[in-house]
């Protein structure tokens, strides 16, 4: 692992390198330097078997971080090195290195004492939704031109009903029949969960520049509490602020687990709601109305479309995601649809959220 790790610019003579248990795509280690006053190196290796254009993800993430960089220091902000991840290049200057295997390896600075949470609570939802809302807001105005997907179609609705209804056709594990109900109340509602991508094709909602992994988990925060640093910046790339907004509420807004068994325990947290709303909308000042309108959809839309990629995976006999069991993915799918109903019987609240903290 040494070896791999001198192929990158390091400022610091190499100690130990151990490995960290976190994330389920990418290999992370923590390479911690001989002295440890000097800096400590946050190395990965890259899963290219789903990230399948390396070199355009770790050129996405330079152009975030560099303009993050910028954006904090017209602010004023000091300590840049612990606001915004920094990349350290290989020594032949690209963003990430290939060894002689064929892994893609890729090396970070590492940010001294901060923590994270995997809980939520109005608080830490708060200052989640102020966090997220201002990454969104500095990064409004970069061009989306030298921006690729670096998962093509993730949030893409018509394209994620196109694998549904092809696995419905070819019914490779043979569960279509006992579960034919679940196709009918998906395909009941397909119109209506495409709407961003029609209001994007006449010009009505714009794609700027999504995390499109907004969970409190992927926040750094300092002794005090209080956020630093958003990181796992593997997926940003164009979309709809709609689908981050949707994303936090799926995974954080919702009082039950995302496989519960007991369906009775699911539903929208609506005080989870209200304060990542209050901060989200306190920093994303540079919303459209079309936009600003379809936040609440958007928490619709992302519990709808992870309905419909369990369900699909189901059908096809579960080759995607992992499973503890045989009925894993329909037992997701029950609890996704479940979140789904909730927040469709809550929805004039949900926009009354939105509506009474928007600026307008």
């Amino acid at each position: 692992m040494k070896e791999i790790a001198e192929q990158f610019q390091l400022k610091s003579e190499i100690g130990s390198i151990r490995p960290l248990k976190i994330g389920f795509i990418n290999d992370s280690f923590i390479v911690e330097s001989k002295d440890p006053a000097d800096e400590w190196y946050f190395l990965q290796r890259i899963n290219h078997n789903i990230f399948k254009n390396v070199p355009g993800l770790q050129q996405n993430i330079s152009i975030v971080t560099d303009h993050l960089r910028m954006k904090l220091a017209e602010r004023g902000v000091e300590g840049l090195e612990r606001r915004v991840l920094q990349i350290i290049p290989a020594k032949d200057g690209k963003l990430f290195y290939q060894d002689d295997a064929g892994n893609y390896w890729r090396v970070y600075v590492h940010i001294k004492n901060t923590k994270s949470y995997d809980t939520i609570n109005p608080e830490l939802a708060y200052k989640a939704g102020v966090a997220f809302g201002d990454f969104q807001a500095m990064l409004s105005d970069v061009p989306l031109d030298n921006m690729i997907e670096t998962i093509p179609n993730f949030h893409n609705m018509e394209f994620r009903l196109e694998e549904f209804r092809e696995a419905v056709k070819n019914n490779a594990a043979g569960r279509l029949a006992q579960t034919q109900w679940m196709v009918d109340e998906i395909e009941k509602r397909a119109d209506e969960m495409c709407i961003p991508e029609r209001l994007h094709r006449e010009g009505k909602l714009p794609k700027r520049i999504n995390h499109c992994d907004t969970k409190v988990n992927n926040m750094l925060f300092d002794d005090n509490d209080e956020p630093i640093c958003i990181v796992d910046l593997d997926t940003v790339m164009p979309g709809f602020v709609l689908s981050d907004f949707g994303d936090f509420m799926r995974t954080a807004a919702n009082t039950g687990a995302e496989d519960d068994v007991n369906l009775e325990k699911i539903g929208v947290n609506i005080e989870i709601f209200k304060a990542y709303t209050r901060g989200y909308l306190e920093k994303a000042t540079f919303l459209t109305p079309s936009e600003l309108g379809n936040l609440a959809f958007g928490a619709k839309l992302l519990s709808y479309m992870q309905t419909v990629r369990f369900f699909t995976d189901y059908l096809n006999g579960d080759t995607y995601y992992k499973i503890q069991h045989e009925e894993h993915n329909w037992q997701r799918t029950l609890a996704q649809f479940e979140l789904l109903q909730s927040q469709e019987k809550n929805y004039d609240l949900m926009q009354q959220i939105v509506f009474e903290n928007s600026n307008g």
